[in-house]
């Protein structure tokens, strides 16, 4: 057995039932291989087992009343993962599948993603089995208020900067933001993807969806290619799927489709500007049901309870380029398989982890373009960071320049990846494997710098 194999072994051992936290660590532990020989004093240093095991695990109870009176009770966590290079750096999740288990796997993910943007920022994550959806504003505030008095003495600006992730928008920002600076009595950057008006980036909201597809369109670029004529299918419904949806648009690509837990829509005629803007209030202001777009463009066809990948697997769907942007393990093999049958030759991945590892096999073994995770959608922590340096500065950039950064830093990420998969014996094309060494390596290193802490 290899050494990478083993700590693979003994850290799925230590966290029994925890797939999704197991699946990240193989997939990322495996593609390291060619690290161990290169940097015997990372395997001196116990580097491979120190980086799977989180610095600290925060869980607590998040009692609160609903609007009847009641009381209810919910877990809150927050996974301080790794602090090498800054701050611990990640968002919050409000669902009723956050467990443990999931909330690791991201912030393990998030140590490599924060790392490739160059920022300096650590990797954390957090949340809470909550579920907003069909809670009032008064209920949502007062869990906030109740999550955020726990959290609130585990994160601060230079320690852990909490941000958005499913089920925290602005809204849900907006009111832990308040209740920290309440009892704090502090203004400073401690949580991002905060409001304008307070000391939010502009571009935040768009940053994840934007920066996945300028992710492919760097890796369109190697084959002299671009979204100009190409039909994108498109997963999710919120920002991440909105916002990547408005720059396919403007790069002159054709998206048709939108999903969310109920199921999806096909447009066969894309989503044009005015679509899109009634998609964006359906979700954003009226919190209402995909389906609900059938009904004001009886030209598209809504499938109910089918995903996306459902959709193009059964259906026979051909597109060009695939932006999963919804949730973890939402692909499979046999819509990876059905996707490349229907012409799909680009992936960017907008969520975190939505392939299995089967489908990132074939993926790679169809030699097509292909995006992880930590890496495409590294745009949304990447104008986090924007945001952290904006609020230390005490300054607010203008969009375009966020705009740019975002451009450049993705563009970055790309080169980044490309360049590790070819030093250490990849085809310059397994992002998979590049993008995992470059995050790993620059972390790997500083936790040898520190010695054993």
């Amino acid at each position: 057995m290899s050494y990478l194999k083993e700590v693979i072994a003994r850290t799925e051992e230590k966290n029994p039932s925890q797939p999704e936290f197991i699946q990240a660590v193989e997939e990322v532990l495996m593609s390291l291989e060619a690290t161990v020989d290169k940097h015997p004093e990372f395997v001196a240093a116990s580097i491979y087992d120190r980086i799977v095991e989180p610095d600290r695990q925060l869980m607590f109870r998040v009692p609160w009343t609903d609007d009847s009176g009641k009381v209810q009770v919910n877990r809150g966590f927050r996974i301080e993962f790794n602090n090498a290079i800054g701050p611990y750096k990640g968002g919050l999740r409000f669902h009723p599948s956050v467990n443990l288990g999931i909330i690791k796997f991201l912030g393990f993910e998030q140590i490599f993603k924060n790392a490739l943007t160059t920022l300096p920022m650590g990797g954390g994550k957090g949340g809470s089995d909550f579920d907003p959806k069909g809670k009032s504003d008064g209920e949502v505030m007062r869990f906030c208020y109740s999550f955020m008095r726990e959290l609130f003495r585990h994160i601060g600006p230079d320690t852990d900067v909490p941000a958005g992730d499913i089920g925290v928008g602005g809204r849900e920002i907006g009111y832990m933001f308040g209740y920290y600076k309440k009892i704090k009595n502090e203004h400073t950057g401690v949580l991002t993807g905060k409001g304008i008006e307070y000391g939010g980036s502009l571009i935040r909201p768009e940053a994840t969806g934007y920066g996945a597809v300028y992710f492919a369109a760097e890796m369109l670029a190697t084959r002299n290619d671009s979204f100009e004529n190409k039909i994108v299918v498109t997963s999710g419904a919120g920002n991440v799927a909105q916002f990547a949806v408005e720059k396919v648009i403007e790069l002159g690509g054709k998206n048709i489709s939108f999903c969310d837990s109920s199921g999806t829509i096909i447009d066969m005629d894309g989503f044009d500007t005015e679509k899109l803007h009634f998609v964006m209030d359906l979700k954003n202001n009226r919190r209402g049901r995909i389906k609900e777009y059938v009904e004001k463009y009886p030209n598209a066809k809504y499938y109910d309870g089918k995903s996306v990948w459902d959709v193009v697997r059964d259906e026979g769907i051909k597109c060009h380029i695939a932006l999963p942007s919804a949730t973890q393990n939402e692909i499979d093999e046999t819509h990876a398989e059905a996707l490349i049958k229907n012409g799909c030759y680009c992936i960017s991945e907008g969520a975190n982890m939505p392939s299995v590892p089967k489908a990132v096999d074939i993926y790679l073994e169809n030699k097509i373009l292909y995006g992880p995770g930590k890496a495409a959608n590294a745009g949304g922590v990447s104008v986090s960071g924007l945001e952290m340096s904006q609020n230390s500065l005490k300054l607010s950039w203008e969009r375009e320049e966020v705009d740019n950064r975002l451009k450049i830093i993705m563009k970055n990420i790309h080169e980044a990846s490309r360049n590790a998969a070819e030093v250490y014996g990849f085809d310059k094309d397994n992002y998979v494997a590049g993008a995992n060494i470059a995050g790993f390596l620059k972390v790997a290193k500083a936790m040898v710098a520190y010695g054993v802490v």
